[in-house]
């Protein structure tokens, strides 16, 4: 995987913190904020570079956002532009949902965001509908990829679940494979190719990560009475919340269900009402909905707990997915896997078109919403506004258009 020595890690850190702060809607709003930031704006990656990271978050657990900016930061500037990336795109909702949930258990209470959030919605359904337009443009070359991106497209918004994007993922591979396996040509250096694995680093990677989680299993050890049950909370924070990361797929929608029968109804951190409420936190907050880990984390544990509950939900299917990242350009390279890609292509864009759909039926249906979504469409199809204008301004007209 190639790196950009050029990118610097300060552009970074204040490129995904800003895209952090801004970032409504979950996974695909996330990552319309990225392409346009990344591609459209700055031209720091390719959209291919995009897809190909959908495309491989979309089949590794974790949330797929925060495992997309993981991917893009090792790809601009190794390990420590991923770190540093990983960290920034958290920084604003972290920092935002813990100042939520302290007034919530304090005051039994969310403050009133709803108005805002009205607005934002349809902003966000235009701007994610404006960015799978452009990757269309860019990508689909054929009938045979609109068939596909049609196919995802339909197939998400009528049966919404994780097995219906590995479905998805896996017809839009095998349709890629037998559509394009005789068209791609050496003159694209694609050549048959093997994966070479370096043994030394996997075995590295795996002894590191066992004696992480020997570290943290044995934490209360090294303490001693009420730093001895800090210590206790901390570990089991960790484990269950990192164990939940690297066993669930399909991103924040999709797992919810899971996540509340493990913390609700299996360990019993939460009751129904304040899940719920973690979850809309997570909503009307920026940034990736997983952010709601904070909120529990922060009821059992308090800011210790907080901290732990986010470092464990994000991070580790992070490092899954940048090891996973290292063969992308060996494997791009085999004829097979540069033809199973042009499938893989259009079936992600027709889940971003999906993914403004499922957005966009949340919302309501009145003048004011209609307003919004056409203006932002306009705004940014053909005057190409940046996003980290259009999405404030979207959420205060909000606040007076239903005031």
């Amino acid at each position: 995987m190639s790196k950009n020595q050029d990118t610097s890690l300060k552009y970074l850190f204040f490129t995904f913190l800003k895209i952090g702060a801004i970032s409504w809607g979950g996974f695909m709003a996330l990552i319309s904020v990225v392409q346009q930031q990344l591609v459209e704006k700055d031209k720091k990656v390719a959209d291919g570079v995009i897809l190909d990271s959908i495309s491989l978050a979309s089949v590794l657990p974790g949330p797929l956002a925060f495992n997309v900016v993981s991917y893009l930061g090792y790809y601009l500037r190794g390990i420590k532009g991923a770190l540093v990336s990983m960290v920034a795109i958290l920084l604003p909702s972290f920092f935002l949902i813990l100042i939520l949930t302290y007034v919530y258990f304090v005051y039994d209470q969310v403050p009133a965001f709803n108005n805002f959030f009205l607005g934002v919605l349809p902003a966000v359904a235009a701007i994610i509908i404006s960015v799978a337009a452009n990757m269309s443009k860019k990508n689909i070359k054929d009938y045979r990829q609109v068939i596909i991106l049609v196919f995802s497209g339909l197939s998400l918004v009528l049966f919404r679940s994780f097995y219906t994007t590995m479905l998805i993922m896996a017809v839009g591979g095998i349709s890629g494979y037998f559509f394009y396996r005789n068209t791609i040509s050496t003159d694209n250096k694609t050549v048959p190719v093997k994966i070479k694995l370096n043994f030394r680093v996997l075995i590295s990677g795996v002894l590191g990560i066992a004696g992480l989680v020997l570290l943290i299993w044995l934490l209360p050890v090294f303490f001693q009475g009420e730093n001895s049950g800090k210590a206790t909370m901390v570990r089991d924070i960790s484990l269950t919340f990192s164990g939940m990361s690297l066993t669930l797929f399909g991103g924040g929608y999709v797992i919810i269900p899971a996540i509340q029968e493990i913390v609700v109804d299996g360990l019993n951190w939460l009751n129904t009402n304040e899940f719920s409420d973690a979850i809309a936190m997570g909503q009307i907050t920026p940034g990736p909905i997983f952010i709601s880990a904070t909120f529990i984390g922060y009821k059992v544990g308090g800011l210790l707990g907080a901290i732990a509950a986010t470092i464990a939900i994000f991070f580790p299917p992070a490092f899954f997915m940048i090891f996973c990242s290292r063969f992308i350009d060996q494997i791009k390279r085999s004829k097979t896997i540069s033809a199973i890609f042009k499938g893989l292509r259009p079936a992600v864009i027709g889940m971003i078109f999906a993914a403004a759909f499922t957005i966009g039926r949340g919302v309501e249906l009145n003048w004011q919403t209609i307003l919004l979504f056409a203006s932002v469409l306009v705004l940014s199809i053909k005057f190409k506004i940046n996003v980290a204008y259009l999405i404030p301004i979207s959420g205060l007209a909000g606040v007076l258009l239903f005031a």
